[in-house]
C-alpha cells in the first residue's frame, strides 16, 4: 500500500510538472526539494560531512545549490515527453561533441563515464535524440511502479535500458557494435565489489567493473555530464577529453576520478553530495557517518 501511495502522489507531482509554465514548475519543484531537506535532516548532515571531508569547508550555499539541481532534474524528466529532436536546443546543447566523433571513428565503441552531477537523466535521454539512442546501465528504483514509470520516460528517446543484473553481457555487446554506454560510476561500492582510489584526498571505495570493460573492449571513455547553466537557462551536454586506459585497473579507476573530481570542482553546487560517498572504508578505519 505504501509503495502504490507513493507511486500516485509521484505521477500526480509528474503530470502537474508537466503541465504548468516551466518556471511555476520549477517553484513547485524547489518548494518539494527544500520540504525534503526539512524532513530529512540528515541528508543535510551527509552534504556537510561530504564537503569538509573534499576540502570545501562549512558551505551550506552548496547543499542549497545540490536541491535546487534535484528540483531541476525532476522538471525536465516531468517533461521528457514534449521534447522531441525539433525542440530539443531550447534544453541543452553539446559541448566537446568532437571527442565523440573521434571515438566513433575508431570504431571500439564509446563508454560514457557520468554521475551524479547535473542532470545525470537528460544527458543519455538528449543525446538519443540530438544524435542516435544509446544504452544505459540503471539500479531498479526501489519502488518497483515508479521504477517501470521512469524506466519507460528513459525510453522515449530510443534509449536501450541495461539493468546492472545483466549489465557486463549487453554492454560489452552494445560496444563491439560500436555504439555508446552510459555508466553512472560516481557511487559508493560495497567492500569487495571495488577498489579504493583517492576521490578529493579521501580513499573512496570505488566500483573498477568500468576500468575492466574498458580494457577488455578497446572502447574510448569519455567523462560526459548535462550542466546547467544559468546564463543560456539550459544545460550544456560537455563531452571532456577521453581518459586513457592502460589495463591497470587501479590505475585506470583512479586516472577517472580524478578527471571526475577536477569537472565536480567546477561545478560543487550540482554534485549529489547527499550521497555517502565515502561510507565503505578501509579495514580498521572508522566510518565518517
Amino acid at each position: 500500500m505504501r509503495r502504490r501511495v507513493e507511486y500516485w502522489l509521484f505521477v500526480l507531482l509528474m503530470a502537474v510538472l508537466r503541465v504548468v509554465p516551466r518556471a511555476v514548475a520549477f517553484g513547485i519543484a524547489c518548494t518539494l526539494t527544500r520540504g525534503f531537506d526539512r524532513l530529512l535532516p540528515r541528508l543535510r548532515r551527509v552534504a556537510a560531512r561530504n564537503l569538509k571531508l573534499a576540502g570545501f569547508g562549512d558551505r551550506p550555499e552548496i547543499i542549497g545549490g545540490v536541491f535546487r539541481s534535484i528540483a531541476r532534474l525532476l522538471v525536465t524528466v516531468a517533461r521528457f515527453p514534449l521534447m522531441n529532436s525539433g525542440n530539443i536546443g531550447e534544453w541543452i546543447r553539446y559541448e566537446g561533441f568532437e571527442h565523440y566523433e573521434e571515438a566513433k571513428r575508431r570504431g571500439r565503441g564509446v563508454l560514457f563515464a557520468t554521475g551524479h552531477l547535473g542532470n545525470w537523466e537528460l544527458s543519455a535521454f538528449a543525446h538519443g535524440l540530438m544524435t542516435e539512442p544509446m544504452s544505459i546501465v540503471v539500479r531498479p528504483l526501489d519502488n518497483p511502479w515508479i521504477d517501470a514509470w521512469v524506466e519507460r520516460r528513459r525510453a522515449m528517446s530510443g534509449n536501450r535500458i541495461i539493468a546492472k543484473k545483466d549489465a557486463a553481457r549487453l554492454i560489452l555487446r552494445a560496444l563491439k557494435a560500436n555504439q555508446a554506454v552510459g555508466i553512472l560510476v560516481d557511487q559508493n561500492s560495497l567492500p569487495g565489489e571495488g577498489v579504493f582510489v583517492d576521490f578529493f584526498g579521501v580513499p573512496a571505495c570505488t566500483n573498477a567493473a568500468f576500468a575492466r570493460l574498458a580494457a577488455h573492449s578497446g572502447a574510448t571513455v569519455i567523462p560526459g555530464f548535462a550542466l546547467w547553466s544559468a546564463e543560456e537557462s539550459r544545460f550544456v551536454l560537455r563531452f571532456f577529453p577521453p581518459v586513457a586506459v592502460t589495463g591497470e585497473l587501479v590505475a585506470d579507476t583512479q586516472r577517472l576520478h580524478a578527471a571526475i573530481e577536477q569537472i565536480i570542482r567546477q561545478y560543487p553546487d550540482q554534485w549529489l553530495w547527499i550521497h555517502r560517498r565515502w561510507k565503505t572504508r578501509p579495514e580498521g578505519d572508522l566510518g565518517f557517518y
